[in-house]
This record gives C-alpha cells, structure tokens and sequence, in this order.
C-alpha cells in the first residue's frame, strides 16, 4: 500500500507485484478500479477475489488506487489517472507503456470511462460488469481501437444487460474484438470470475497480443 500526490491531491493506492519480481524487466500492467465507493476495502477484496493470485503467477504489476477524498473515477476522480500513471510508470517498468483497465460494477463503469478519456493509456477494457459512463458514440469510438471484455450476471438486474450487450454490438460493428458473456446462474457479484476462475481475466488480457480487430 502506497501513495503519490497528485495536483495536489492524496491518492492512495495498492500494487501487486509478479513473484520474483525484477526491477530491471518490464512487465504487463493493470490498472485496476474497485466497486462501490471505491474504497481501500473495495479494492482489497477486488485484488483477493480476481486479481492477486493470477498477476503473481503469471507475471503482472496490478496498480488499484482508492477514489480520492471519495470522488469516483467516473465523477471527477478520473482526472488524475494520467499523471497517477505517469508516476507509476516512473517507479515502474509497464510493457508498452499501456494498461489494461478492469473492475466490477462501479470499477467496470469508471475502467470504461478512464478508457475513454484518456485511450492513450490503455490496451484493454474489462468489465464485470460495467457499461460507458454517460455513453455517446463518441466515447465508444475512443476504445474502439481496444479490445473490450464484458460480463454480467443472469440474474443482475437493473439497465446492466442491455447497456453493456448494446455496447457490445455498437464496437462489434466497428471491428472491434468486443465480448459481452452473460455469466449463467451468476448476481450482479459474479463469482465465476474469482478464484481458479479469475484466470478468465488474464486470458483476455492475453489475447490483446493478436491484436484488438475483428
């Protein structure tokens, strides 16, 4: 756990590094937003559940800021991630310089909308589930050029269906290689991405390599 100042502001972070991590190699990175209020708490249990076990096997930095001074990164927290990555990127070695972005609900929300706002970053979108803040095609164009992971639960409820699958066909007709799964017998928390499971994640993330068209 860690911070960095950035415009003057306190962001609290936590890192999960790769086992033997080596300061002289370069690694895949994955930034990473919690759920809910975006809160320490929300973060320590979005690493436990989805991310720590398989970024250490399989050789990822995860970086997982909290929302500072409890501004959501998709209602004004989102305007330091660029200088928040820059100096992650100074203290640590990103493969390419570019993330892949990823959270649930809240998390999947603002992981779209940081996406957006500032592409430049960013090699992937996922999000279980999470749909385009305030959505406009202009906005999914931004990510077009992405690839783009979405899940949601069968049961969940509320405008999270067809929010994320109209999405998904909008970047789909782009050439994107964009893919909404409905998680079957799964809530709006899906726990068939946690654990042994969680190894889902990492095998989008992987698949950016061949590259993000259709």
């Amino acid at each position: 756990e860690a911070t960095k100042t950035v415009a003057g502001t306190n962001v609290d972070y936590k890192v999960v590094l790769p086992n033997g991590y080596d300061p002289a190699k370069t690694y895949p990175g994955i930034l990473v937003f919690g759920g809910g209020p975006q809160t320490m708490g929300t973060i320590d249990r979005t690493l436990e559940r989805n991310f720590q076990a398989e970024a250490e096997e399989r050789g990822y930095i995860v970086v997982a800021p909290a929302a500072p001074n409890g501004e959501l990164f998709f209602q004004g927290g989102e305007r330091l991630i660029p200088e928040f990555l820059d100096l992650i990127m100074a203290e640590y070695r990103i493969e390419g310089r570019k993330f892949h972005v990823a959270g649930p609900s809240n998390g999947g929300i603002a992981s779209f909308h940081v996406a957006a706002s500032h592409p430049e970053y960013f090699l992937s979108v996922t999000a279980f589930p999470g749909y385009m803040w305030r959505p406009s095609n202009a906005k999914l164009d931004a990510i077009s050029g992405m690839c783009v992971f979405m899940y949601v639960g069968e049961f969940d409820r509320y405008m999270w269906h067809n929010e994320m699958e109209k999405e998904a066909h909008y970047l789909s007709a782009k050439g994107t290689l964009a893919r909404y799964t409905a998680e079957i017998g799964q809530p709006h928390g899906i726990a068939t991405l946690t654990g042994a499971q969680a190894g889902r994640l990492f095998d989008g993330f992987e698949e950016t390599v061949n590259g993000c068209s259709r």
